[in-house]
Order: C-alpha cells, then structure tokens, then sequence
C-alpha cells in the first residue's frame, strides 16, 4: 500500500477517515514527521472527531519509531497544542483535527519550534521531504508497543488559563450575558477552566464534544449552523454569541439580534482594542477583507499589513512586520503575545472587554464599521482558470490593477478580487461597492464575464 498524495494539503493534511486517511497512513505520517523536524519531543492533542483516537495511537507509534517521545496532551481545541509547543520544553507539536471540515473527515495540524519561534510544517512541505516510507499494516501497526510519557494535566490548563486571562483586565468586564456555542467540539473544554473567572455570564450551547457534531455542522458558516445561537440569543436577552468551530480556533461573534458579524469588521474590533494598548504596531489582514479594515487601522494610526488568503499567510505578514495581531474572514484571529498563532479564547476575552467599555449594542458598533457593501465569497466551477484571469484583467485594465492573490481591482467606488483555489477547479470572486445597487449590477456583470 502507498501513501495517499491527495490528503497533503497547502498547509495541512486532510482527509476522510478512514478511506483516506487511516491508522497505516497515521502511523508513515508520524515516522516522517519526526524524522523531518528532527523531534525529540513531541507533543500531541486531538480534537472530537470519531476516528482522533486510532489516528491518535498510530501516530504516536510511528513518532515513537522514528526515536521521538510522544506526550498526550488530551482532546484540546488546537491553540492549547500550540501553548504547550510554546510554553514548555517540546520541540515539536501534532494536532489532530479536521477543523470546521464535515465529520467525515480527520487530519494533521504539525509545527516545530525553532529559535523559541512555532514554525507550521505545511503538508506538502512534509509530502515532498522524502521520508515518507511504504506503509505497515493495520496489523503490524497494532503490534508495536510505544511508551506513554507522563504529562500533568491539570498543570497544563492552570498554566493555559493563566496565559489567557492575562489578556484580560477582569475588572474593566461588566457582566455580559454572553450565549457561547461551542459547535459539540472541544471549545467548551477550554472555557469551563476559567470562566469561574469572569464576571460576564457565560450561557453553554453544544458544550458537550461529540464527533458526530449532531446538532449543527462545526462549520459555523454553513447554512443553518446559526440557527440555535440566535433563537437563544434572542430568547435570553443576550448581549451577543459566540460561535467557535469544530477545533476552536475559529470564532464568529453574533449580535444581540443573532445576526453573524463579518469576521472582517470583528477583526477590526480586535485591531481598534490592540492599537490602543500598542500604538503604532502593525495590523495583517487579507486581500478579501473590506477595504474599511486598512482605512480604519491608518485612521487609528496603525500600519495595516495586507497578505494572500489564509491564516498561514497572514501569520506570515504579522511575522514580517513585528504585528501586534492579525485576521482574516474566516474567523481566524492571531495575536503576537501568543506566539504569534490564532486564538478563539483570546478573542473572546478582547471582545468581553471592548462590549464592556462601549456599551452600544453590538448591531450599532459592528454598522458603523461596515461603511460598504460585501458580497460573500461565490465560487465558479472552471476548468481554464488561467484564461478566465486574463480575460478579467482585459476587461477591467482601467482599473487600479495588483496581483497579489488572483487579479484585485479597483475603482473609486467599488473593487473586487478573483483568486483561483488551489486545490479544486474554481474561482473564488469577492465584490465590494459603496452601494448595494451598484454590488448587484457588479456581481452580476462579472458573473456574466466569468462563465
């Protein structure tokens, strides 16, 4: 049996369990990756999915066989894995989890650390380093014996919930009725440690991990997956919600209406509240985000950062230009305190302190950032991508041209941006106008163009 190429992603590995990726696939990944970073001590957590468990033991094996001791960290969302990588004495970390994917799916988030610094080990990087070796059986796999290191838990989440509130002036939180949805995954693990703490009141909704994710998809903008937060939102008289999804490391703020917040305009919550406690410092966004969010961050005499779609690259962004934070639209917020890596919890913290402060309703402070109008991002099936970009850039070649991501183009009172996907035949489009009428006669003209 041969490794399976196709679960090697841009900046993970993904796959469905087990067809895809199973316990012999597992158990080469863990051998590769030890042998690739070159760990000696590596530490491993999982999310709730139904088949982390096996993919648990196999890769530990294959870690152990590589001459690398493995440490358990439990069912953790992931920035907990990379706290333990960053605060303790490992050089390297495993998540295993297939973030807001389907249930059907199970995957590798890998990282090293090199110079005191997280590094993210992409899947294609650890596909292509030639240590991957022909597969042992199922069989073989469950006859190998790999000794458990002992790992003190309950240290880990007093260490972690010390690291998150530090974040937080718990003085300065009023007590916010805050409806939380942890989505059945493991958000809810980390919030039971230390929201005893907090004066807000948090309101559980699917706090119990269940890789069947039974009552919406841990994708919190799938259709329908907003469902539960805003009837209870609503029927509580709550402040706001917060929605995490399926690993935790995405988080989606919803207002008192349960109406979701665009995760751009949520970032820039987030910038507003660390510019004013870091003046000066830098703020990574991507290229899809409203052009409100680098206006806004100059007017508040910040420098905004602008990177390619995806957490990696803004990460990147906020690296290169000694960032205090940075995000992205799909509910990823990193912050340079915590090593420079996303955090749901963080998030949730900044977010009780800035509704606590201002104490408009949520719906009126998230309109008087949203000056425009935004599509959300349409897809487009094409086989010839390439000549489909050349076309738009022809058509449009009066406009302010950048290539940054796909094709970006803009007008004095619109701009859009259309970037092929790098794993499927598509093209992702996204539009942006100062009116709505102006948004649907642009979406529909490139709509026209594109097919």
């Amino acid at each position: 049996m041969e490794i399976n190429k196709t679960i090697f992603k841009s900046y993970d590995i993904r796959g469905i369990f087990p067809s895809e990726l199973d316990e012999e696939q597992a158990f080469a990944i863990g051998q590769a990756f030890a042998k690739m970073s070159g760990a000696k001590r590596v530490v491993v957590g999982q999310d709730a999915r139904l088949g982390s468990p096996m993919l648990f033991r196999a890769l530990a094996k294959g870690i152990s066989a590589a001459g690398a001791k493995v440490f358990d960290v439990g069912q953790v969302p992931t920035e907990c894995l990379y706290f333990a990588v960053g605060n303790y004495d490992f050089d390297s970390g495993v998540m295993i989890t297939a973030s807001h994917n389907p249930k059907e799916y199970d995957g590798f988030k890998m990282m090293r650390k090199i110079g005191g610094q997280i590094e993210i080990i992409r899947g294609v990087d650890l596909l292509s380093a030639a240590e991957l070796e022909t597969i042992k059986s199922k069989k073989e796999i469950e006859e190998i014996d790999f000794p458990e290191e002992e790992f003190d838990r309950a240290g880990f989440w007093n260490d972690f919930s010390r690291h998150v509130l530090s974040f937080a002036e718990l003085d300065n939180i009023l007590p916010l009725k805050v409806v939380v949805d942890a989505s059945n995954g493991v958000a809810g693990n980390a919030i039971v440690k230390f929201q005893d703490n907090l004066p807000a009141e948090i309101i559980p909704l699917n706090f119990k991990p269940d890789g069947n994710f039974p009552n919406h998809s841990p994708n919190p903008l799938m259709e329908g997956s907003t469902d539960q937060i805003s009837e209870l939102i609503k029927k509580e008289n709550a402040d706001f919600g917060l929605m995490f999804d399926g690993d935790a490391d995405r988080i989606f703020l919803a207002d008192e209406n349960g109406e979701l917040v665009s995760a751009d305009i949520t970032l820039l919550l987030l910038a507003k509240y660390f510019l004013q406690k870091n003046p000066g410092m830098a703020i990574a966004y991507n290229a899809i985000c409203s052009k409100a969010v680098p206006e806004s961050i100059k007017k508040w005499g910040g420098n905004p950062v602008r990177t390619k779609v995806g957490f990696v690259n803004v990460r990147e962004g906020l690296l290169e230009n000694n960032g205090i934070m940075g995000g992205e639209l799909s509910g990823h917020y990193c912050f340079k305190d915590n090593y420079y890596m996303d955090s749901g919890m963080i998030s949730l913290l900044a977010l009780l302190q800035i509704f606590s402060k201002d104490q408009r309703k949520v719906s009126e402070i998230a309109k008087e950032l949203s000056p425009y109008f935004k599509s959300a991002e349409s897809n487009f099936k094409i086989k010839n991508k390439d000549a489909v970009l050349e076309k738009v850039k022809a058509k449009y070649s009066d406009g302010q041209q950048d290539f940054l991501d796909g094709v970006t183009v803009e007008y004095k009172d619109w701009w859009f941006n259309i970037r092929p996907s790098n794993t499927e035949p598509l093209l992702r489009l996204t539009i942006e106008a100062e009116t709505k009428e102006l948004l649907a006669k642009k979406q529909k003209e490139l709509a026209k163009l594109i097919k």
